[in-house]
């Protein structure tokens, strides 16, 4: 008897696909409930009222939905082979003529629509959702941006360092300080503005500006009502404060590492982050790889509860250990690609090791039975 793979794949791609569907609006759901308890804190502080929390609560759902890919893909792919298992449905594919490889090889069909929307959430929907978000937070609340300093905001362009002291929106800064330093690091120049607005090409227009030159004669001063203000800092730069590097698009990742490294400053975390953007949708396919055993695990016996609940706490387990290996490797300094990359290659090699194991014990299980 041969199987017809096509019907095969479209069989278990509508199954898994409508599993995974409902997981994650599950999860969905759950974490926008803690998100909304976790708002309604800040319930009136500033103009912060139930209609922003809830537009605030949805713009975060994308941001969820990327961090939950992984675990949902491994949860909804492993109750689906359970299902199957349990009603000897996998049984009937197997004696067909579907292998482990072949298995495999249909989920991996299966898995690619995970890793294009894991990319596109990832790169796209999320950073800009997310942005949206803090953004409306911080105009409600009437915060600021990187406000926890009580010096302000400090940033480093070639020789020059810029103290912004109020940033309520990233293209307008107030009480804006410019220290420019010559070559030998001596402080040339320094620039005070009560305000700056971004006007584009990298200019800002500087507005009530008090100069302080440094010299051989000794100081000079000058004040001017505007002043124009060239530099690499720009809207996209500051709104890096505004989201988390691990929520943050790949390209702007690597633009805002440019600017560190052209600055001569530290980039490991913003690596580590881009690293863990490139892998993260292939982590789908890992989970997919990782829950292809449990179908061959006592198929007769059911535990479709049992499989499911290991399931989701491989997928917790997977989560954390993709977080503390990014806080190890920014400690102990390894290489970026390598703290990104083994979480994934440790559950890519877990699920090798169990289907070996799985075959090797299945002449045993088959006498067992007989």
């Amino acid at each position: 008897m041969t199987i017809r793979i096509p019907t095969l794949e479209r069989y278990l791609a509508r199954q898994i696909y409508r599993a995974v569907g409902f997981v994650l609006l599950g999860f969905l759901a759950l974490f926008g409930f803690f998100d909304l308890i976790a708002e309604l804190r800040d319930l009136d502080k500033g103009s912060y009222q139930l209609r922003q929390i809830f537009i605030v609560v949805a713009l975060w759902v994308p941001a969820h939905a990327y961090e939950l890919f992984p675990v949902v893909v491994l949860i909804g792919t492993l109750y689906v082979l359970a299902h199957l298992s349990s009603n000897s449905e996998y049984t009937v594919m197997r004696a067909a003529g579907l292998s482990p490889g072949r298995a495999g090889a249909v989920l991996v069909k299966v898995g690619l629509a995970f890793v294009a929307a894991t990319f596109v959430i990832g790169e796209w929907i999320a950073p800009f959702s997310e942005e949206a978000a803090q953004k409306i937070r911080m105009e409600a609340q009437q915060s600021l941006i990187g406000g926890s300093l009580n010096s302000g905001l400090w940033f480093k362009d070639e020789r020059s360092f810029i103290n912004v002291r109020e940033a309520r929106e990233a293209s307008v800064l107030g009480g804006v300080r410019i220290y420019e330093f010559d070559s030998a690091y001596r402080l040339r120049q320094m620039t005070e503005a009560v305000r700056g607005e971004y006007a584009g090409a990298g200019s800002w227009r500087l507005k009530g500006v008090a100069l302080t030159m440094f010299g051989p004669a000794g100081l000079a001063t000058a004040r001017h009502a505007e002043a124009e203000w060239r530099s690499a800092v720009n809207p996209d730069l500051l709104n890096v404060l505004i989201v988390d590097p691990e929520r943050m698009s790949a390209w702007k990742l690597y633009k805002y590492m440019q600017h560190l490294a052209g600055n001569r400053q530290k980039t490991e975390r913003y690596e580590i982050a881009l690293w863990k953007k490139l892998f993260y949708p292939l982590a789908t396919l890992v989970m997919m790889a990782l829950a292809l055993p449990f179908a061959y695990m006592h198929a007769r016996s059911g535990m479709v509860g049992i499989k499911v609940f290991l399931g989701i706490m491989l997928g917790i387990f997977f989560h954390m250990l993709n977080s503390l290996f990014s806080h190890i490797g920014l400690l102990k300094e390894w290489p970026p690609v390598v703290a990104a990359a083994v979480p994934s290659l440790l559950f890519l090699c877990t699920a090798i090791l169990m289907m070996i194991w799985i075959e090797r014990l299945r002449p045993v299980w088959v006498r067992l039975r007989g």
